[in-house]
């Protein structure tokens, strides 16, 4: 069985490590966001050939799955904000290494935890009704009005700036470096 280092430079090496899986994770999520939600999604309703129904059953699939990617890529999100935390949250961390000399409060844990939070207030609480809204369209009905569709785009643009808060904190922690001996 292995022994787990307890050396500051092997809690150094962890943490940096931690460091870029939480930036490249969140920068890579930036991109399938932004090409999921906010290119495929609206380019798909401009096709003259690709009737309502059809396209609307096909971003209910898209969305169905890709709520299933976004749970395992905020999993993993919130697994490495939470290593790269844990030192500051044991009180073994460099105080200053948040932004302008704050307090250490562990920044990437709650930005994770507030994304996995829309994730699955999306996949449970907003999908599943829009689903039904979809399929009463499928099925030649119209439902009445709704604001649903307007709150999901709004909740996608809140949880962008969430991913760009959360790459910033990354990206920026990387620069300066994230190990107590640095």
């Amino acid at each position: 069985m292995a022994i787990v280092e307890r050396t500051p430079a092997a809690t150094a090496a962890r943490t940096d490590t931690a460091v870029v899986v939480f930036a490249v994770v969140s920068l890579v999520w930036i991109g399938a966001l932004l090409g999921v939600s906010f290119l495929a999604t609206p380019v798909k309703f401009l096709a003259p050939t690709l009737t309502l129904p059809v396209a609307l059953d096909v971003g209910r699939q898209t969305f169905h799955w890709y709520n299933r990617v976004e749970l395992v890529i905020a999993a993993a999100t919130l697994i490495a904000a939470l290593a790269w935390d844990r030192p500051r949250m044991l009180g073994r961390g460099v105080a200053n290494e948040t932004p302008h000399g704050a307090s250490a409060l562990p920044y990437a844990t709650l930005v994770a935890s507030f994304l996995l939070t829309i994730v699955l207030l999306q996949g449970f609480v907003l999908l599943p009704p829009l689903d039904a809204r979809v399929e009463t369209i499928i099925q030649g009905g119209m439902p009445p009005p709704s604001v649903l569709h307007d709150v999901y785009v709004a909740v996608e643009a809140v949880k962008l700036g969430a991913l760009v808060g959360a790459a910033w904190l990354g990206v920026a922690s990387l620069r300066r470096g994230t190990s107590a001996d640095r």
